[in-house]
């Protein structure tokens, strides 16, 4: 690849057991052996997985991912293996499945532990045939699709309990990574924050900004439950939020005790949309609601902006 992806840099930064995961990543990169990412939540499985497709051979195929825990069982098949018109109830057109979608490429089983028994049948008679059947259809597909899966769960312990099939987490767990959990790694918590400190002061056009020793003793000192992801959008928000070039510690411990109380912003998936229309707007009237030199401030096209502009309108 010709230039170095969001994934990619962040894999690049951390501490030693970050530089053993991207070790065995790179080494995954170079196969085609099935992957088996386990983790806490956050703790960038996904971010893996996409390093591990974008530095492969397979780099300028789909990368595709499905959510094992979020699709409801009745769903996820049709969504793994397609289905033909007319197969059940309601298929009023034929439909390609992810391996088809994905082939020649990568195909992420997010949370595969959380994927019914009957369809982990199924899963494993795809590893071992390199074929799926869509639904309704009459012969079998063959696929050329690079798997990697996650789990936020022990595998193991999985199996142990009967909710995991034992000959499928040996076909997926041919190389295997774990991803440590942030809270006490004080060194990847100085690099990643200085990561996406970087990266936000790009994304929303910032001056060079900094974290006080009182700030970078906070972070370092934080549970982070929700790991880098969590970490991530502490950053992201302290520079939307803060009016100078640098980050105090009372800001940080604001964000992390209770981030309803920082600008009324709820506890929630919103908050960050929130502080973005709030930064949208502090733009546009510095350069007195010129949309065409806001959207160049903004590294937005002017279309991006009318549109975040409309949806702010529609829920107001």
């Amino acid at each position: 690849m010709n230039t170095i992806s969001f994934h990619q840099r962040v894999m690049l930064v951390g501490d030693g057991l970050m530089s053993q995961m991207l070790e065995i990543a790179k080494k995954a990169a170079k196969s085609e052996a099935t992957v088996l990412i386990c983790g806490e939540s956050g703790t960038g499985k996904e971010l893996i997985a996409r390093y591990i497709h974008e530095m492969s051979p397979r780099c300028e195929k789909s990368f595709l991912s499905i959510n094992c825990a979020a699709i409801p069982e009745g769903l996820m098949e049709a969504e793994l293996f397609g289905f033909e018109k007319g197969a059940f109830t309601g298929a009023y057109y034929q439909r390609i499945g992810k391996f088809e979608r994905a082939t020649g490429g990568t195909l992420l089983l997010d949370e595969v532990t959380e994927m019914p028994l009957a369809l982990q049948a199924k899963l494993l008679r795809v590893i071992q045939e390199g074929e799926i059947d869509r639904l309704g259809a009459k012969d079998t597909i063959q696929i050329n699709t690079r798997l990697i899966a996650t789990s936020n769960k022990d595998p193991i312990k999985l199996v142990q309990q009967g909710r995991f099939r034992e000959d499928l987490f040996y076909r997926l767990n041919v190389l295997r990574i774990d991803c440590p959990p942030l809270r006490g790694r004080k060194d990847a918590i100085e690099n990643l924050s200085n990561f996406f400190l970087r990266s936000n002061e790009e994304k929303y056009q910032r001056d060079r900004m900094a974290l006080s020793s009182s700030a970078d003793s906070l972070l370092k000192g934080h549970s982070w439950f929700g790991n880098i992801r969590e970490l991530g959008n502490v950053i992201e928000r302290a520079v939307l939020l803060s009016e100078t070039d640098l980050i105090t510690g009372e800001q940080i411990e604001k964000l992390l005790d209770s981030p309803s109380r920082v600008s009324g912003i709820p506890d929630s998936a919103q908050s960050l949309a929130d502080i973005e229309q709030n930064h949208i707007e502090k733009i546009l009237q510095g350069v007195e609601g010129n949309k065409t030199e806001a959207a160049r401030k903004l590294g937005i096209s002017v279309k991006t902006l009318r549109n975040k502009l409309r949806q702010y309108q529609e829920v107001a």
